[in-house]
């Protein structure tokens, strides 16, 4: 129940739904919805089932979200100049009920692209959830209270259909390296909350799809199984986060030493959990900046030499 309660917030702190002090004001901001955003450069990733009249997309402080995806694409965000070469996949989170994607996938997309990395924000497929905004509310009003609720029942880990979103984000990417103006040794995942529970699952495919790095940012904590060669990877979290809560130590960098591979782990005093790309002022603010100066110093920029 305690693990339940503990996805179920991960939808508050992405701001899937309103955090106001009061039922009544939580409900007065998230049964709003809102029509699916314009969304140019978007790429179909293959998958049966698929009913994009499913969606539905309702605001996020603000800023667009979405749940009751069965239709997972890739959104591309191309430098306009200065490319280096370098791509990310961005998945964003929302407790693989819904995807706080404006807020962490459009933004840090853009931000990538405005620095010379091609990004592609993936929006994966998530659990079925009440069609009504006002019933879904309603749903994790009660889960949070501890009361019997409709909603699916939250995954302890990456489920099979995300993960297979992800894959088929690499290999497209990957395949169309040519016409993206990327190199398909540099392809890299990263990804929020959830998004980072997925970023953990990618690392652990067989090399020959796996990422060529990686950036879980407030991700699942736990150890994980690392290969030998597994990729270069950068993590981020804030202290208060309570996701931490759920291990003792870092367990998840424990896991990345043990095996002598390359990891930088960022742990910012304050800022809790959904911080996207950091408020101005708070302690993870720019951490972004941090993750390129790792990528530039892991030579991750420039072009590299084969394998021999």
């Amino acid at each position: 129940m305690k693990l339940r309660l503990r996805l179920i917030a991960v939808l508050l702190s992405c701001g899937m739904v309103a955090k106001g002090g009061t039922a009544a004001a939580q409900a007065d901001i998230a049964r709003t919805t809102m029509p699916a955003p314009v969304q140019p450069n978007v790429i179909d990733l293959p998958v049966t089932g698929c009913n994009s009249r499913s969606e539905i997309w309702h605001p996020d402080a603000g800023l667009a979200a979405v749940r009751n995806v069965t239709c997972p694409t890739l959104r591309a965000f191309l430098p306009k100049q200065g490319a280096t070469g370098a791509a990310v996949i961005v998945a964003p989170g929302g407790a693989f009920m819904g995807l706080a994607i404006e807020k962490e996938g459009w933004q840090v997309a853009q931000w990538l692209a405005d620095h010379g990395i091609a990004a592609f924000v993936l929006k994966y497929r998530t659990s079925t959830t009440p069609a009504d905004q006002g019933v879904f509310v309603d749903e994790l009003q009660k889960a949070l209270r501890g009361q019997p609720t409709k909603l699916p029942a939250l995954p302890t880990d990456t489920p099979p259909y995300a993960r297979d979103d992800g894959l088929a984000a690499l290999r497209y990417v990957r395949a169309n390296a040519a016409s993206l103006g990327v190199d398909p040794a540099r392809v890299g995942f990263m990804g929020f909350s959830a998004g980072g529970f997925l970023t953990r699952t990618m690392v652990e495919l067989p090399k020959a799809d796996r990422p060529d790095f990686a950036a879980p940012i407030y991700p699942n904590m736990a150890a994980m199984s690392v290969a030998a060669n597994a990729p270069p990877m950068f993590v981020a979290i804030a202290q208060d986060d309570f996701l931490l809560a759920r291990e003792k130590g870092f367990p998840l960098i424990e896991s990345y030493r043990a095996a002598g591979r390359p990891i930088e782990f960022h742990l910012f005093p304050g800022g809790g959990h959904g911080f996207g790309l950091g408020k101005p002022g708070t302690p993870p603010a720019g951490w972004i900046e941090l993750m390129y100066r790792w990528l530039d110093r892991s030579g991750l920029l420039a072009a590299q030499p084969p394998e021999r």
